[in-house]
């Protein structure tokens, strides 16, 4: 079965997805960010076909997510770090795995929990505001448009949906500076 790419699609949702919407290429980057970065110990750990593998490592490599390290000379041996791409997921995965612990978890809880180093408590990751610090949720927030939005496939009624709420808050939609 052939993908359709999504690199096209006018939405970074669907852009994403087309490199981590493979449930095999986010457990790689679980896997790495958390300490597993030898090739024999990922294929060990995912019990992942070493064709597939090589397969989702080399697109990692090549989209800047991971890049190649060596770590012994004789025989050359090689290891897999994230780039700052790479370990800018690690809030997207945490997310990804608070969804999967409130909906998902066995009954004897989930598998593994978070520490918060810099204060030690364990903790649950939290969408929030960059300006307020508050949670964000859908029924508190707005998709307002951005200036690479457009029309297309993936978005024939999405980018008309939120191109309109643009029109109805002109100010908002013109931007917000950032801090």
């Amino acid at each position: 079965m052939t993908r359709t790419p999504l690199s096209g699609v006018a939405c970074s949702i669907a852009r994403a997805t087309d490199l981590f919407g493979d449930a095999w290429t986010a457990l790689i980057m679980r896997d790495v960010l958390v300490g597993i970065r030898r090739f024999d110990e990922l294929a060990e750990d995912l019990g992942l076909s070493r064709k597939i593998l090589a397969s989702r490592l080399a697109r990692l490599v090549e989209e800047g997510v991971l890049t190649r390290e060596r770590y012994q000379d004789s025989p050359p041996r090689e290891e897999y770090v994230a780039t700052e791409k790479g370990r800018e997921l690690y809030p997207v995965l945490l997310a990804l795995m608070a969804w999967g612990d409130k909906w998902y978890a066995e009954p004897a809880g989930p598998p593994a929990l978070i520490r918060h180093d810099a204060c030690g408590h364990v903790t649950a990751p939290v969408v929030a505001c960059e300006a307020c610090r508050g949670p964000l949720t859908v029924a508190d927030t707005t998709q307002l448009p951005g200036p690479g939005g457009r029309v297309g496939p993936g978005t024939r009624l999405l980018g008309p949906l939120i191109a309109a709420r643009g029109e109805a808050t002109p100010d908002l939609a013109r931007g917000v500076e950032r801090p």
